[in-house]
């Protein structure tokens, strides 16, 4: 069937007024999506200035995340010093402890956050963005390019700058110049600048623990917060390392506390009479050696490899219940340590009191007479 004119006509009407319909439609939405927009924008200020619940982030896990990144970066700075000799870690320790800093703080321009707060699902966010109500009900708003720069430039160069001028004033002596001397007068001037700097990171700190949101006073100036990376993830604590902590520290306790108690030279050489034969201890017996030297002074000296021989003569001498006679120190120190009694170093027998050796001090005290009566010159 062929269409005829009027039926063409109505085609061309119809079209024609499906086409400014449509026009019309899409002008009534830009106006409303205009309308929208400036509602939005002016709902989004209201909130800034809306009292709404803080954020709130556990302390403890902005605490860890410092931690962390400590633990971490001292052991890159244990490896790292296996690649210098001493003499060239002394020289130039503070450019290499800048240089591996700032490798390990570039995290913070590609992720915005450390190593330490990415394992504490931590990340930094730009706080400027998000006052009043805006706090917790938006998007995070990451931190801007001056920002990620600032924080490596304070935390990097700031540490470097301090480390560097304060060895060269401590090198060169600068504290103990003059009064008037402009280099005295600099130390005295950096000196104040760091216990101010010492009392406002503990003002921040004291801040921090009251309000949760700026861990450091760099953080501080810088308007960058931690905040969760994945609010809807719980916290993993695991406390199988603080377990085996705490068992540890209470045995280091006890065994402080029953070491004194026991007597292991003692517990040793009792030890060493039950499981060794008899012919070993037989076998080094210094019976041997002369009256006049004393075994436990012999034996002390041979460990250290001295001449015992020489410097092993007894002196202020003792005998034992089994006859044989040693230095009074020596002696009564073996005692002590073996808790009352001890085996003999020449006979093997089992040495439980001592005398004086009142004969040997009756011939010394003839033989100095003796020879001072030979010095004395004739009249």
């Amino acid at each position: 069937m062929i269409p005829n004119d009027s039926n063409k006509d109505n085609l061309l009407t119809d079209s024609v007024a499906t086409a400014s319909l449509n026009s019309s439609n899409a002008a009534f939405w830009k106006n409303d999506w205009l309308n929208v927009q400036s509602s939005l924008s002016s709902l989004r200020n209201s909130l800034a200035s809306f009292p709404s619940s803080p954020l709130r982030i556990m302390r403890v896990s902005q605490l860890d995340a410092d931690l962390l990144d400590s633990e971490l970066f001292g052991t890159f700075k244990e490896q790292l010093w296996l690649l210098f000799s001493p003499q060239i870690k002394q020289t130039f320790e503070p450019e290499l402890l800048a240089i591996l800093h700032f490798i390990y703080r570039l995290t913070v321009l590609e992720s915005g956050a450390t190593y330490g707060a990415q394992l504490q699902n931590l990340k930094y966010r730009n706080e400027k963005q998000h006052l009043g109500g805006l706090q917790s009900i938006t998007k995070d708003s990451p931190l801007t390019t001056f920002q990620k720069f600032a924080y490596i430039a304070m935390t990097v160069g700031g540490q470097y700058i301090w480390i560097r001028i304060s060895r060269l004033v401590i090198a060169q002596g600068w504290s103990e110049l003059s009064e008037d001397d402009p280099r005295n007068i600099f130390w005295k001037v950096l000196q104040k600048v760091e216990n101010i700097y010492k009392t406002v990171s503990l003002l921040n700190f004291l801040i921090f623990l009251y309000d949760g949101k700026y861990s450091t006073l760099t953080d501080r100036i810088l308007s960058i917060r931690l905040v969760y990376a994945r609010r809807i993830m719980n916290r993993q604590v695991s406390f199988e390392f603080l377990n085996r902590q705490l068992v540890w520290h209470a045995f280091t306790e006890f065994l402080l506390f029953i070491m004194p108690l026991i007597n292991l030279r003692k517990l040793k050489n009792l030890l060493k009479r039950k499981l060794l034969p008899e012919s070993y201890f037989r076998s080094n017996l210094l019976d041997f050696l002369p009256t006049h030297i004393c075994a436990i002074c012999h034996e002390n000296q041979s460990a250290s490899n001295a001449s015992a021989v020489i410097s092993s003569k007894v002196h202020n001498p003792y005998e034992t219940n089994c006859g044989h006679k040693y230095c009074y120190f020596c002696i009564k120190t073996k005692l002590l340590q073996e808790g009352g009694t001890w085996q003999c170093l020449r006979c093997g027998a089992e040495v439980k009191e001592i005398k004086r050796f009142l004969e040997k001090l009756v011939e010394e005290e003839e033989e100095n007479d003796r020879t001072n009566k030979g010095k004395q010159p004739a009249r």
